[in-house]
Parts: structure tokens; C-alpha cells; sequence
């Protein structure tokens, strides 16, 4: 398979590179599908996670491994400490700069993750240029969210935004205060805004393969035993220190992992009533990304339980390398 890599692992005839990006829910498996396919093809991988991004975050992100990863070079991981703010203006920015540097090199980038946002606005080359800002509106609207009107406020983003708005969880503070900050500041939705913001022709051939199963209950089930994995590998003690730095490490303190389990340290909770709401927590979850996907995505959908997954994963990069149309693959 090298000598494929070698011929095919160049820029389409127009000029653009060729990416894979792999998406999906959690638990779909999606980290061994890109090792094997990179290990395959000659390529590397840039993770398109919001929080793997983070040092010392690594059982409640489920981050890959060192033996997970199998010598495969991996991108956007552990680069900043959780104090710092992350926006998906830097990922793209950080992952174009990678992708070039990887096709220069002769190799196939990989894109893999589960936050869609990230995944859909770096191949469909979202620019982001610099957006309004009023400090004291944020403010007031934090105060409010601070007050217990997050659900307010979300509401309120609905009510103007609802396609917006339908990618984000009600506790998502900080992306529903930018997209009202945004609006009242400008008149423009967030949907808006992005749409006007992608060009014609977007900078990359892409083909974007996603991991699902038609048995909704066989993913549920797979959520459920990654947490129970995860509470053996040490997720408690990973969630003691998001909580006990719950004001600095302000975006790992609202995200799915540890944030379950700060009823517990403050004694309002059982163990086991914590993780059971995880659990909860990370089934909608999946079904958010899953939406997300099935919108925002042109992408071939696969079965994370077919025991060919692979080889037809394999068949399908084989193909968009050798220049198939992408439509041509659905």
C-alpha cells in the first residue's frame, strides 16, 4: 500500500489537497478506524476534538493512547493548559497550517474527531474575520447566566437563531452569550454569519466518512461501558482537579466528563448517581453530534458494527484518492 500512498497522496488536479476527515459520535470507534486507515495509506492525524486540545485532560476526553495510536503521528493534541480559551477561528487556522505541511511532505491528513463544528467549518473554509465585542454586554449577559437564566438566555438564541441554536446545548454558556452578544451587536445571526462567511469553492477535496449503527440502543450501550471505563482509568480524580479549578479551568469545567461529578465533591450527589448522569449526559450528546453531522456534513455514513468496517473505509479512501467523485461514493 506504500506505493499507493506515493502516487495517489498528491493535490487533486485543481490544486487542492486531499483530506479524509472521520466524524461521528462518541464511542463509534473512531480513533482505531483512523489509525488503521493512516497506517494504510501513509498518513497523519489532526485531532478535531474541542478538549483533547487540553494537557493533563486525558481520561475524560478519551484522548488516545500511546499504544492506541501505533506509531501514527497525531496533531492538536495536549498544546494548551486548561486556563487557556480555545475557538474554532484557531483550530482551523492551526489545522490548515498542518494539512499543508503534511500533503507537502507526501502524506494524506486525517481530520478526525467528534466536534462537527470544527470538522465542518476547516473543510468548508469558514474565514472568520475579526467580529465585534462589548465587554459590558457580555458581562451582563454572564451575570444573568450566572444568576440561573442560562435557560433564559438560550431561549432567547432560539427565538432569533433556532438553527444556531439546535447545534448547541442549553448549557453551553459561552456559545449562546457570543451568538447574543453577536446578534445584538450586529443583526446578524450566527447562521448568518457563517454563511456568508464560506466561499464558492471550499479549499480542500474532502471526503468525510462518518461512524454510526442503525441500532440506536448498540451505541448507548458503547457510551455506557466507555464511562464505566473511564471510572476504572481514573476519571474521579480527573474531575477533583477540573473542580477544584473549576474557575480557571472555565472551559473543561462545563464539559461532559467533569462536570457530572461536581455534585458529588460537594456532597449533594452519590458516586453513582454522578455517573449515571454522565452517562446520560454523553447518550444526548451523541445524539446532538449525530445531528450535527446529518446536517451540516456531505459525508458516506458507516456502521461502526460491521465487521468490514474497515476494508470498506479502505475501499472508499482508495477511491477518492484515485479522483471518484465524492458523490459518486454515497
Amino acid at each position: 500500500m506504500a506505493a499507493l500512498s506515493d502516487t495517489l497522496n498528491r493535490p487533486a488536479r485543481d490544486g487542492r489537497p486531499r483530506v479524509v476527515a472521520i466524524g461521528g459520535p462518541t464511542a463509534t470507534g473512531k480513533t482505531a478506524l483512523s489509525v488503521a486507515l493512516a497506517k494504510r495509506f501513509g498518513g497523519e492525524i489532526i485531532s478535531a476534538d474541542s478538549m483533547q486540545i487540553y494537557k493533563g485532560l486525558d481520561v475524560g476526553t478519551a484522548k488516545a493512547t500511546p499504544e492506541e495510536m501505533q506509531g501514527v503521528p497525531h496533531h492538536l493534541l495536549d498544546i494548551l493548559p486548561p486556563e487557556e480559551p480555545f475557538s474554532v477561528a484557531e483550530f482551523t487556522a492551526r489545522a490548515g497550517a498542518l494539512i499543508a505541511d503534511i500533503t507537502a511532505r507526501g502524506g494524506l491528513p486525517f481530520v478526525v474527531g467528534g466536534t462537527g463544528l470544527y470538522i465542518t467549518s476547516l473543510l468548508g473554509g469558514v474565514r472568520f474575520a475579526p467580529q465585534p465585542n462589548d465587554p459590558a454586554l457580555r458581562a451582563a449577559l454572564q451575570a444573568r447566566a450566572a444568576a440561573g437564566e442560562g435557560r433564559a438566555l438560550y431561549d432567547e438564541l432560539a427565538a432569533v437563531d433556532l438553527d444556531y441554536a439546535g447545534t448547541l446545548h442549553p448549557n453551553d454558556e459561552n456559545r449562546v452569550i457570543r451568538a447574543l452578544e453577536l446578534y445584538r451587536l450586529t443583526g446578524r445571526t450566527m447562521t448568518q454569519q457563517r454563511a456568508a462567511s464560506r466561499p464558492e469553492t471550499p479549499p480542500y477535496r474532502a471526503l468525510c466518512l462518518c461512524l454510526s449503527c442503525p441500532d440506536r440502543a448498540v451505541l448507548y450501550r458503547r457510551i455506557d461501558s466507555r464511562v464505566d471505563n473511564m471510572a476504572a482509568a481514573g476519571i474521579l480524580e480527573e474531575a477533583r482537579l477540573v473542580y477544584d479549578h473549576r474557575d480557571s479551568y472555565r472551559t473543561a469545567a462545563q464539559a461532559i466528563g467533569y462536570k457530572e461529578f461536581f455534585p458529588y465533591f460537594e456532597g449533594a450527589a452519590t458516586l453513582a448517581e454522578c455517573t449515571a448522569k454522565l452517562k446520560q449526559a454523553s447518550r444526548n450528546y451523541a445524539k446532538r453530534q449525530l445531528t450535527w453531522f446529518r446536517r451540516q456534513t456531505d459525508a458516506v455514513w458507516l456502521d461502526f458494527t460491521d465487521p468490514g468496517l474497515e476494508a470498506q473505509a479502505a475501499r472508499l479512501v482508495e477511491a477518492f484518492l484515485a479522483g471518484a467523485p465524492v458523490q459518486q461514493l454515497t
